[in-house]
């Protein structure tokens, strides 16, 4: 991120702080919530990637993007949980506990399918589609917010795009827009 060059222009007011949440809120929580597939959960995340925000409001509010900052932090923040969650779900199977699973009858409609296909990937997979496809982010932000390259992100599209394929029985397009 860079920083603004206008300096002391009231750039850290209460207000920014609120048209920034008012406009990057939803947007957020969606992205969030396609890493983790839980809304509440991506509610919660998203929360606390704006508490962090509003802590270090005064530093961040100078740069020139700060919603892709938090943007940046509530995705970190989903995909170390979703790797936290992964591994419990592991060791209670291996416990000897059942993971719930969705009923195989709401998977029906093509959309749903999709869906299900996407909750299947990594979470770092998960988090780049829904930053270049919902979010329609260039490859260059994705990056910069999951904290990678971007023939980082483009292999994980990739990756993603071949998975997805495989699950729903389509044919991969492997092109990448910059």
């Amino acid at each position: 991120m860079t920083k603004r060059s206008r300096v002391g222009e009231g750039v850290n007011t209460p207000e920014e702080f609120t048209w920034l949440f008012a406009r990057e809120y939803r947007s957020i929580v969606r992205s969030v919530d396609v890493v983790l597939h839980d809304h509440a959960r991506a509610e919660e995340i998203t929360q606390d990637a704006f508490v962090r925000l509003l802590e270090g409001w005064s530093r961040v509010s100078k740069y020139d993007r700060p919603g892709a900052w938090v943007r940046r932090v509530a995705i970190r923040l989903a995909t170390k949980h979703a790797v936290r969650e992964r591994r419990r779900r592991t060791v209670e199977r291996v416990g000897g506990a059942t993971a719930t699973t969705a009923d195989a009858s709401e998977t029906s409609d093509r959309h749903e399918e999709i869906w299900e296909a996407i909750r299947i990937l990594p979470p770092r997979q998960r988090a780049v589609v829904a930053l270049y496809y919902l979010d329609d982010m260039p490859v260059c932000e994705v990056a910069d917010i999951v904290g990678c390259s971007e023939s980082t992100v483009s292999v994980h599209l990739h990756r993603a795009r071949r998975r997805l394929a495989e699950l729903v029985g389509e044919e991969v397009q492997n092109r990448v827009d910059r």
